[in-house]
């Protein structure tokens, strides 16, 4: 489902997001990797648990984000009714060398294993194969 009506009020909220640059290095994380918990966002960006939660609800209560919850962790993602006017804002700001580095310190992090997806995928594969012995 797409923004069918946009409207002078949608489009001052979408534009008061992408208007402090914590909520746009967010809202380009999440864009770029789909989706991101809070402490994924923390390690990425350097922020503090109440900064990164601050402009999470901040860019939830503005109609940008949804979430979903799996075990302790809950995980951000754009709504899919604002990916296209997000998409297009972000092909304007995508060279910039702050949101390429964000990017780039996810990918590192990712390939560590320090972040929380990382964690959930491992402990579903441990789950699986613990299942799968007990079979045999």
């Amino acid at each position: 489902m797409r923004l069918k009506h946009f409207s002078l009020p949608v489009g001052i909220n979408i534009f008061k997001c992408f208007s402090d640059t914590s909520r746009a290095r967010i809202i380009h994380l999440l864009y770029q990797n789909q989706q991101m918990c809070t402490s994924d966002l923390e390690l990425v960006l350097d922020f503090t648990q109440t900064k990164t939660s601050r402009h999470l609800i901040y860019l939830k209560n503005a109609g940008l984000l949804q979430t979903k919850k799996l075990d302790q962790w809950t995980f951000y993602e754009i709504k899919e009714e604002v990916s296209d006017i997000v998409q297009r804002l972000l092909q304007y700001l995508g060279k910039d060398v702050t949101l390429q580095k964000d990017q780039e310190v996810y990918r590192i992090l990712h390939s560590n294993r320090e972040l929380a997806v990382c964690k959930i995928d491992a402990r579903k594969w441990q789950k699986f194969t613990h299942a799968t012995d007990n079979l045999l």
